[in-house]
């Protein structure tokens, strides 16, 4: 068995594009060999409601359902505070963790600041690596200091403070086999707005708002207007549909998003490989 780190993962290397040379060997491998398990997180460390990150500055460890909505708000403010920018819990508060690379998509989120510094929005960003892309934000923050602040470096403790106080997460990334973020970001009530590629289509669920279901918004081609198309649609039912919104929050809350949900596909996929001729 060759097992990815998600259905939509093996799909992909699958693919020309996506295989690196491998992919027609990977297509004769078939559905039966070829498979993906989304990894699992540590809920003793990423989880609000055992989060020592969350100790002290005023922010609070909170229960990762509808009832810890209270608590996250604290930590909203904390985040607003700690980052230099007003404390208002009418202003949808968005944050971006990762690599400053090409695959992180990151420059479609400084792309977009024309049209994104114009709304009544916050962006803290958080990331180190290529330098025109720090500089990137860098100018983002200079410009807009008022509504986007940036962190270019890495810190453990603020990743966890950001994925804790923030309405909304951005992950543009153009390729992620898994992601971890997203999975993060839905254990503490925050919504991922995700580029539809790998781990990210299969987690995050995309709102229906006539079902109410969903956990996230997507968009399915990594160009400017399309994450700004799908950002709108948050935004908008974060401002209009406000319990909508906590609907969506409570759904990513609600999901089995730890490792013993993925160890028990893993044993299962073990199990089957021993079995099989």
């Amino acid at each position: 068995k060759v097992v990815a780190v998600s259905a939509g993962y093996a799909w992909e290397i699958t693919t020309d594009m996506g295989g690196w040379g491998l992919a027609k060997l990977l297509r004769e491998f078939g559905e039966a060999k070829l498979t993906g398990i989304v990894n699992g997180i540590d809920l003793d460390e990423w989880s609000p409601d055992a989060d020592a990150a969350l100790d002290g500055d005023g922010y609070q460890r909170f229960e990762p359902n509808g009832s810890g909505l209270e608590g996250k708000k604290a930590c909203k403010r904390a985040l607003q505070r700690q980052f230099g920018l007003p404390e208002r819990d009418d202003v949808p508060l968005m944050g971006f963790i990762g690599r400053l690379d090409h695959q992180k998509g990151v420059d479609l989120i400084t792309e977009s600041a024309g049209w994104l510094m114009n709304q009544d929005v916050q962006v803290v960003m958080l990331g180190s690596g290529r330098k025109d892309l720090e500089n990137s934000l860098r100018d983002m923050e200079s410009r807009h200091g008022d509504k986007c602040r940036c962190y270019v470096g890495f810190s453990v403790e603020v990743a966890h403070r950001i994925t804790a106080g923030c309405d909304i997460l951005l992950m543009p990334s153009r390729f992620e086999p898994c992601g971890l973020n997203q999975l993060y970001a839905m254990r503490y009530g925050t919504v991922p707005v995700v580029h539809a590629v790998g781990g990210l289509r299969e987690t995050v669920q995309q709102y229906d708002p006539h079902k109410g279901t969903g956990t996230g918004w997507q968009f399915d081609e990594a160009v400017t207007n399309k994450f700004i198309d799908s950002l709108g649609w948050a935004l908008s039912v974060y401002r209009d549909n406000p319990e909508a919104f906590r609907k969506v929050r409570e759904n990513g809350m609600a999901q089995d998003l730890s490792w013993e949900r993925a160890a028990e596909k893993y044993e299962a996929k073990l199990i089957e490989a021993k079995y099989s001729w």
